[in-house]
């Protein structure tokens, strides 16, 4: 199977390659450390803030409408109900650390983006792609972990479908004054305790099969996530303000 992509897109500004360019190399694959475990989650910090707990989604409303969230809970975690929409949280927040866990279904479904596809949208902007990549190649701006549409993970750090895996994120939105870009949001992320992206600094807000620049808003947002008609599933979702002892 040749790699799935485009050949008629726009050049990603300072690249040689396309957006979701079907000739970009792939990920090189890594085999992740120890798997999380299905009872035992990593403890949140003590200032953590929890976004989701496994109990419920009061927390969480519709992206289109701002009602309350449509998403399955059961079991500890929340599951993607296709065709009730994206959901975000109710709490906005700026730079931060975040952590949160997902697992792609086990009945494997379609290849390429039909497989497992979901996505992690800081501020409702920004995606961190969720995909099962085991075994399933697609365009190197969309495997797991890239973000989607301008950088390709550094490595393929997939576990099999169904078992559950995490994402830790370093976020620093953008700046800006008036319509100017003073700083470019940058982001870290690992999966599986893999480092995919260290200290990236995005292009603009991600999007599909487009370059986007950057438009002025707001240093806080919400944390978004992704009807893509796949049954993904998420828990254990907590995040840690960015600031100093004398910023509190």
């Amino acid at each position: 199977m040749t790699n799935p992509g485009y050949d008629d897109t726009p050049i990603i500004p300072g690249t040689n390659w396309r957006v979701h360019d079907n000739a970009r190399p792939q990920p090189r694959i890594v085999a992740p450390g120890t798997a999380c475990s299905e009872e035992i989650l990593l403890s949140p910090p003590s200032d953590a803030v929890i976004l989701f707990d496994g109990t419920d989604l009061s927390g969480w409303i519709s992206t289109a409408d701002g009602t309350p969230a449509g998403w399955k809970v059961e079991n500890g975690y929340m599951e993607v109900v296709p065709g009730t929409g994206y959901i975000q949280t109710r709490e906005e927040f700026g730079d931060c650390q975040l952590h949160l866990e997902f697992a792609a279904p086990t009945e494997i479904k379609g290849e390429s983006q039909g497989r497992g596809n979901s996505g992690v949208f800081l501020m409702g902007l920004y995606e961190i792609q969720v995909l099962d990549c085991y075994e399933n190649p697609t365009y190197a701006d969309g495997t797991t972990g890239a973000l989607y549409g301008q950088f390709p993970p550094l490595v393929n750090a997939c576990r099999r479908p169904g078992e559950w895996q995490s994402y830790d994120v370093i976020w620093e939105g953008p700046r800006f004054d008036g319509d100017q870009v003073t700083r470019p949001a940058r982001i870290t992320v690992m999966l599986n305790g893999v480092l995919l992206h260290h200290a990236t600094e995005l292009r603009g807000p991600t999007a599909h099969k487009v370059v986007t620049e950057y438009e002025p808003h707001a240093e806080t947002g919400p944390l978004a996530l992704q009807d893509h008609s796949d049954l993904v599933r998420f828990r254990n979702i907590w995040y840690r303000p960015l600031k100093g002892y004398d910023q509190a």
